[in-house]
């Protein structure tokens, strides 16, 4: 029988908790013929505030003592999915599936991720993010669709993936002892730079367009700042890590010219479709010239050595 953990991370989100670990009960009993799977929280609140949300589902829920609960107080993103890979590694499990805690899987999701591995072979699965919005989003965000995402055919071979939605083979994790960095905890990235080291050490990650989770966006994430705030991040992260998936002190140093060129030309080229988008008078236009611009400013101010702290939390009183 092989074995499934299917992480949650959390961090001060009762309610999101509260309403995503039934449906992931729900997922336990679709898998396939072979498997075995549990759901593991991940609790990265210092205070261990979720543990006992966590132990009010198990008590009401059927199938509730298939959930367990680890508390990570270290802060950081990065402590939290190390935390979770730890425990799927120390519990010899075969497979460690990350979904956040503010998505819920649609129908046949846990199932089709693992036959997705079965079909493929690889170092891991990636699947489809669909949003749903708690308020309407602003209608410059609307206007750049910027919540519409890609959506490859199954079987696409990837170079990087994020963990909102991601399935990792652990004989993999343990042949190449790779872990998410801590020096990124708070400043977002550390799955990038996991899953290209991942493909940068021969590992396949590949698409599956059935396994498809919802993201329940809040109010304050359908704003023009957070999308602008987003795009710098992205862009951010991606050029401070593309050195460190680079060998050699030459290589290096041309990867961050070339990044911090393709930055400036992200935001000129950005400019260049704001100013016609206001001059045609398309709203899409400009917001998603904006958001180019704010991707090209991220990208080169990463190529630079510089990252932006975009899981930055409040200090303690």
């Amino acid at each position: 029988m092989k074995d499934a953990v299917v992480a949650v991370l959390t961090y001060r989100r009762p309610r999101d908790i509260s309403a995503i670990l039934p449906a992931l009960v729900a997922q336990l009993g679709t898998v396939p013929e072979g498997w075995g799977a549990r759901v593991l929280v991940i609790d990265n609140d210092p205070d261990g505030g979720a543990e006992e949300t966590v132990d009010a589902v198990r008590r009401r829920l059927v199938g509730g003592e298939d959930i367990g609960y680890r508390h990570e107080p270290t802060p950081g993103i990065a402590a939290a999915r190390n935390r979770a890979l730890d425990t799927a590694l120390a519990e010899d499990a075969d497979v460690l599936i990350f979904i956040d805690d503010d998505e819920r899987p649609q129908e046949g999701w846990l199932a089709a991720l693992l036959a997705a591995h079965e079909r493929y072979r690889g170092a891991g699965v990636a699947g489809p993010v669909e949003s749903t919005f708690e308020a309407e989003p602003d209608a410059w965000v609307r206007a750049g669709r910027f919540f519409e995402r890609r959506r490859p055919v199954s079987g696409t071979l990837l170079g990087l993936a994020a963990t909102n939605n991601l399935l990792l083979d652990l004989p993999t994790l343990r042949r190449t002892g790779l872990r998410f960095d801590n020096a990124f905890g708070l400043v977002g990235g550390s799955d990038t730079l996991f899953t290209r080291s991942l493909v940068g050490a021969g590992g396949q990650l590949r698409w599956c367009a059935e396994a498809v989770v919802t993201d329940v966006v809040p109010a304050a994430r359908v704003t023009r700042g957070w999308v602008i705030r987003r795009a710098y991040s992205s862009g951010n992260y991606w050029a401070f890590t593309s050195p460190l998936v680079t060998r050699g002190t030459v290589t290096k140093l041309v990867v961050r010219v070339r990044d911090a060129g393709r930055g400036l030309v992200r935001i000129a080229g950005g400019a260049f479709r704001a100013v016609t988008g206001l001059l045609v008078g398309s709203l899409g236009r400009r917001a998603r010239g904006v958001r180019t611009m704010a991707r090209g400013a991220g990208m080169v101010v990463g190529a630079l050595g510089i990252r932006y702290q975009q899981y930055r939390r409040p200090a303690a009183n």
